[in-house]
């Protein structure tokens, strides 16, 4: 089988978000780049995911031309709800932040639009590259081979940049004694459903209830999003829709059951809940991003918005490695983007543990459980870090 030859200055592996905005991020800077992605266009553009977009995230969209849908149809948010057995109390995050909100977009909507784009700019993902391997990083001249409808190519190129998630091959390309890896598997899920119905409340509800965590959102103003924590042994089958409506009702409380307009679920799935970072976030000219270099709870809403900071930091090290011939930020790349990522697990993880119910918890863990959210609820200072936290800190690491 013969070959086909190709070369660029940055080879990116996924065509999720991450990768996505960073191949923007360089085409704005003049700075060429290809990216490879296993999956078909109609796949990576259907996967359903959720979209609360922090104030950075969205100032990163604007720089890269792909802001404008964002802007016409999300729903911009100054505050959202903790509940405790249905008794809520606002976290009122512009007022703690000095003006700073969140924008609710779904991550498939960004998708959509940084695919549009790259098509409108001639710069579109090669789509079903299969059998992806990412050679020579170690040195000064690393390639990428993959199949095509069946034919051999390569890809050679200056850097990688592997944005293709937790499953893909980039991370696995750290040598074993390099590459530390750091997980926590949460002992349960969220059960959640999407129904073309309006929301109960303009804002979100994370719930604690004794029966365990609820959280009410939105996709729009006639789309809701729901969730309830559930065991991952559970089977969708024993979940009617009745069921997940009755359910959110008693957990979310009765002001937002007597808000909440109940309709067929037109999705329905269980998610499990995972901690994980792997450390280094580089080895040689391979540069990790997103969901490649870590995964965290959804509780936080930090998903997206953590793979958007890798994306900005690393962007800005290419920029200046091509602009001004320095691999100084390369080199500190990784140092950068972790300690931003930890403090973003730091946020997950204490989020999970104070709203979801733990199989071993026992009657006093329940006790300070709740006695921590009244502190929240009487403590300016207790909601100001919270604010800070949820809106998303500086993109600088």
């Amino acid at each position: 089988m013969s070959e086909v030859a190709a070369r660029t200055q940055v080879a990116i592996i996924g065509a999720g978000p991450a990768g996505l905005m960073l191949c923007h991020l360089l085409h704005v800077a003049g700075i060429d780049s290809v990216i490879l992605e296993q999956r078909s266009r109609s796949y990576v553009e259907s996967r359903i995911r959720a979209g609360v977009l922090e104030a950075g995230t969205v100032a990163l969209l604007e720089r890269m031309g792909a802001a404008e849908r964002l802007h016409k149809e999300g729903l911009p948010h100054d505050g959202f709800a903790l509940a405790v057995d249905g008794d809520p109390f606002r976290i009122d995050l512009s007022g703690l932040t000095g003006g700073v909100g969140v924008t609710v977009y779904g991550q498939t909507e960004v998708t959509r639009d940084l695919i549009a784009l790259s098509d409108a700019r001639g710069r579109m993902p090669i789509f079903e590259a299969e059998h992806v391997a990412i050679h020579d990083v170690e040195g000064d001249a690393p390639l990428i081979t993959f199949t095509k409808d069946g034919q051999a190519h390569r890809l050679d190129c200056e850097y990688v940049a592997g944005c293709d998630g937790y499953h893909g091959a980039s991370r696995a390309r750290i040598p074993a004694d390099i590459l530390k890896t750091f997980e926590r598997v949460y002992p349960f899920g969220w059960l959640g459903i999407l129904a073309d119905v309006p929301p109960c409340d303009p804002e979100l509800i994370y719930s604690n209830h004794a029966r365990g965590f609820a959280l009410a959102s939105m996709r729009s103003h006639t789309r809701s999003r729901y969730y309830v924590q559930a065991s991952m042994d559970e089977d969708l089958a024993d979940w009617p829709d009745d069921r997940i409506w009755d359910e959110l009702a008693l957990r979310l409380g009765d002001k937002a059951a007597a808000a909440m307009t109940r309709g067929p679920s037109i999705e329905k799935s269980l998610a499990p809940l995972r901690s994980f970072v792997a450390e280094p976030m580089s080895y040689g000219r391979l540069f990790l991003a997103g969901d490649a270099a870590h995964i965290v709870p959804p509780t936080g809403a930090k998903g997206l918005n953590l793979a958007a900071s890798d994306v900005a930091m690393l962007a800005d090290a290419f920029i200046e490695r091509y602009n001004d011939g320095s691999g100084a930020a390369l080199a500190a790349y990784s140092g950068r983007a972790l300690a931003r990522v930890w403090k973003a697990e730091r946020f997950s993880w204490w989020f999970t543990s104070v709203t979801h119910r733990f199989p071993d918890m026992d009657p006093i863990a329940r006790r300070l459980q709740v006695a921590e959210l009244d502190y929240i609820r009487g403590s300016k200072a207790a909601r100001a870090s919270i604010a800070e936290n949820y809106i998303g800190l500086p993109m600088t690491g």
